[in-house]
């Protein structure tokens, strides 16, 4: 673990602790393709994609892990909707809803315009219902790709689907701060994390650059986001997970052997970080609550 140092005015101050003194990220389970999407349910489990597997994962605690749904059509990205049931985007270019207890699948999106979505990647969930995600080329062929940008998309709860953003190469890792007022997206190629507002509306406004990661190696690069209860926003990178203030200073780095792909929240008190690697999930105590 890296702790750095915030330049203010002309001091410099150290980083309040986000990780839990002396902890060190463990592995839970292990021996996947490729997991991302991960997702604490407030039943006390935590599920997860394996995207090459075709499979979500559902860990619980002392018991290990076992399969939810497979077929998932390649799912990706996991979260609840404003009702509690799991929502999740799919490289099959698509984003689908389940029944509470896993056993229906219902497509919600899969077309722009009459074009077929790309490979949805990630998302976040608004409490008025509406669904942003990230919509990259991960996931399809240049022959099945029908649109020639890849976009960042606002799903209203009425089906209304509209592109906010097409700026990005890549967009992937998308996350609300926690009063709602801001979005956060980042691109895979560069590490750029790009900062909008909430306008009255709904609508994601006005995008500014937030911050970076740096661009995208074999160590890693910027994918999966999430904020805590006090509005740092973390975003996996090459080497690890970065650490930002509101303002977008890097005020630490989670060091890690391997490289993270997504972040979740999770267990009590909402202060356990668990992290998605290619093979493996893990789980670090924190000194800070996840919203």
């Amino acid at each position: 673990m890296t702790i750095l140092f915030v330049l203010i005015g002309n001091m410099v101050v150290s980083a309040q602790p986000v990780v839990a003194e002396g902890a060190e990220p463990e592995i839970v389970t292990e021996g996947y393709q490729f997991t991302e999407g991960p997702l604490w349910h407030p039943d006390g489990y935590l599920l997860f994609s394996d995207i090459p597997a075709n499979t979500i994962y559902r860990w619980i605690p002392g018991e290990g892990a076992e399969v939810f749904v497979k077929p998932s059509d390649n799912s990706n990205g996991l979260a609840l909707d404003v009702s509690g049931n799991i929502v999740m985007v799919q490289h099959a270019g698509k984003l689908s809803r389940l029944t509470y207890n896993g056993n229906t699948m219902e497509t919600v999106v899969d077309s722009y315009n009459g074009m077929r979505l790309n490979s949805p990647n990630d998302l976040a969930v608004h409490s008025n219902g509406t669904i942003f995600f990230t919509d990259p080329p991960f996931g399809v062929s240049e022959e099945e790709k029908e649109l020639d940008f890849n976009g960042v998309y606002m799903l209203k709860p009425d089906g209304t689907l509209t592109v906010f953003y097409k700026e990005f190469s890549h967009p992937n890792g998308v996350v609300l701060s926690p009063d709602e007022q801001k979005l956060y997206v980042n691109n895979s190629s560069s590490g750029e994390i790009v900062v909008f507002d909430i306008n009255n509306s709904g609508k994601p406004v006005n995008p500014r650059s937030f911050a970076s990661v740096g661009e995208r190696n074999n160590e890693g690069a910027a994918d999966g986001m999430k904020v805590d209860a006090d509005g740092r926003v973390y975003s996996t990178g090459p080497g690890g997970v970065y650490v930002f203030d509101s303002e977008g200073n890097q005020i630490q780095k989670i060091e890690t052997e391997s490289r993270i792909t997504n972040l979740a929240w999770g267990e009590a008190g909402n202060s356990t970080l668990f992290m998605t690697a290619p093979s493996a999930v893990y789980r670090l105590e924190m000194a800070v609550s996840g919203r």
